[in-house]
């Protein structure tokens, strides 16, 4: 049987912590060091979170939310280089983009998408379907190697596009233009 005194602590300990009958070992003095270990393991782990938050931090870039006429007046210069504010339209979607990032980049997409189609489907042959093609095949090459990011937008740009007769040897080329540097 157990003794305990009448505040139901063991024996006569003034603490209220010591062994009870028949236990062997010492476990006063022990608490401060499980606290320190703990204070060192919590410190360790935070470090560690810390030092892998830079890593893995790739921020969408500025250009990319510079808006839809910025896309536009960049997709001028299609089938060539195409890029906002020095940065391709490919490398604005990414595994790594923030979701209100991604949407704002993605209004944008599509916002320069209707424009440009309502145009093509007018002129297949013009430059708006060639600059059509291009945002498409960009957002093509994005999603290579993504794990879904960018393929709604790809498909609702797939939609826009479907605006433009098929056949069209500019939007054709402007989407290989796009696939291979976009």
């Amino acid at each position: 049987m157990i003794d305990l005194d009448e505040s139901g602590h063991w024996g006569d300990d003034t603490t209220g912590w010591a062994n009870p009958p028949g236990h062997v070992g010492n476990c006063n003095g022990s608490g401060p060091r499980i606290v320190r270990v703990l204070k060192v393991t919590a410190l360790i782990l935070c470090l560690l979170a810390l030092s892998s938050c830079g890593e893995g931090d790739k921020s969408t870039p500025v250009g990319c939310l510079a808006g839809d006429e910025a896309v536009r007046e960049a997709l001028r210069s299609a089938p060539g280089e195409v890029a906002v504010e020095g940065t391709r339209l490919s490398a604005c979607l990414s595994d790594t983009t923030d979701g209100g990032e991604l949407q704002e980049v993605g209004v944008a997409y599509l916002e320069a998408a209707a424009a440009l189609a309502d145009q093509a489907a007018g002129d297949p042959e013009g430059e708006a379907a060639l600059q059509l093609g291009y945002l498409l095949g960009a957002v093509k090459r994005s999603e290579t190697g993504a794990q879904g990011v960018g393929y709604e937008l790809g498909r609702r740009l797939r939609a826009e596009a479907a605006r433009v007769p098929e056949g069209s040897k500019a939007f054709a080329r402007g989407e290989r233009a796009g696939s291979e540097g976009g």
